[in-house]
């Protein structure tokens, strides 16, 4: 045995990011990885097999973060990577000038690293909703080792 000590700068449970799946079991609505990106399907077809090949399945699917649409053709027997996607509800506490938000966890904790959404509509409610002093709570999706904002709702007052 050596006397070096060892240093692991990863600090995550190890746990994947995605999980595969075979092509021809992934459904409208489903989750999928095209091109590195976390997907949303929006269209599935499959194709008839040729004279020697595979059924292939062709996927249309919308970037869950940049709403970019994506493509991409895939045997229908080989697998393809889905995204581990969550959704989680916290409260907004604070709306910094940085450009950041303070959330406030289920456990009590707060939550400072998530940016200000990018889509205008959802921007311009959450910061007309905090100026007016109503209790906010936001939805935040993760997939992939990213987050972002993807809806808010208003809760009334206990």
């Amino acid at each position: 045995m050596s006397d070096e000590e060892h240093h692991f700068e990863s600090s995550d449970a190890g746990a994947s990011k995605t999980y595969p799946q075979q092509a021809g079991n992934i459904r409208k609505g489903g989750h999928i990885v095209i091109k590195g990106r976390p997907c949303k399907v929006v269209e599935v077809s499959t194709s008839k097999t040729g004279k020697h090949g595979h059924a292939k399945c062709h996927f249309v699917a919308i970037d869950i973060f940049t709403s970019k649409k994506l493509e991409d053709i895939v045997p229908s027997s080989h697998n393809c990577d889905v995204p581990h996607v969550n959704r989680t509800d916290y409260q907004l506490i604070d709306i910094s000038e940085d450009g950041f938000v303070s959330l406030l966890t289920d456990n009590g904790s707060t939550k400072d690293d998530l940016k200000l959404p990018t889509d205008e509509t959802l921007l311009t409610q959450l910061k007309s909703g905090f100026e007016e002093g109503k209790d906010i709570v936001v939805s935040v999706m993760s997939a992939m080792g990213e987050e972002q904002m993807c809806a808010l709702k208003e809760v009334a007052p206990k």
